[in-house]
């Protein structure tokens, strides 16, 4: 048996063991290629999909923004419109107050007592005028105390006025002002 050569069959098993571990060496080689490969292109569709849902979203928060905006707008203007509506009921609800206001001013001007202006300010009213005697400016005072419609009269001042040619030698001018009332309205209301 010391004439049997085995080298070649070593020779030739070490060339197939070779082979089949270059041949398994590039098995490997293109499925780490195709998994790589397979790997990008899934978390590539993945990174595409979220970007077009996180587009989706975008579109919508901005169609939502736009829509919070027109119902802030709308909002403000119906507080407008509210405002402006507030304004002409108070001026339809006072129409008629104001023409009893200057009927009031009427019935309580006292006999001999002319007024040269009248103001208005906030509810209260100042008067200047012309009187024959500080008598009349004081039945003046009592009849504004007196009506429903005015309260708390203020005598400013008042000045002789001799040289008056209405009134004569006791010719009075005077500045007064009282405030204007509503008996109408409930106290809650005024106040």
């Amino acid at each position: 048996m010391a004439n049997i050569n085995l080298l070649p069959w070593r020779d030739w098993e070490r060339e197939r063991k070779q082979k089949e571990f270059l041949a398994q060496m590039g098995a490997v080689l293109v499925v780490g290629i195709v998994l790589v490969f397979g790997a990008g292109m899934y978390l590539d569709n993945a990174i595409d999909t979220q970007n077009g849902r996180n587009q989706f979203l975008k579109g919508k928060i901005e169609t939502l923004d736009q829509k919070i905006a027109e119902i802030q707008m709308l909002r403000k203007q119906k507080a407008d419109l509210l405002a402006r509506m507030q304004v002409i009921q108070e001026l339809q609800g006072n129409r008629p107050v104001i023409v009893r206001v200057f009927d009031q001013v009427v019935q309580t001007l006292a006999k001999g007592v002319h007024y040269r202006s009248l103001e208005s300010s906030a509810g209260r009213l100042s008067v200047e005028g012309v009187a024959e005697s500080n008598n009349r400016i004081s039945a003046l005072m009592r009849n504004i105390d007196s009506s429903d419609w005015f309260m708390q009269p203020n005598l400013k001042s008042i000045k002789e006025d001799p040289k008056n040619s209405d009134y004569g030698e006791q010719a009075s001018t005077f500045d007064l002002s009282f405030t204007q009332t509503n008996p109408n309205k409930n106290p809650e209301e005024e106040g």
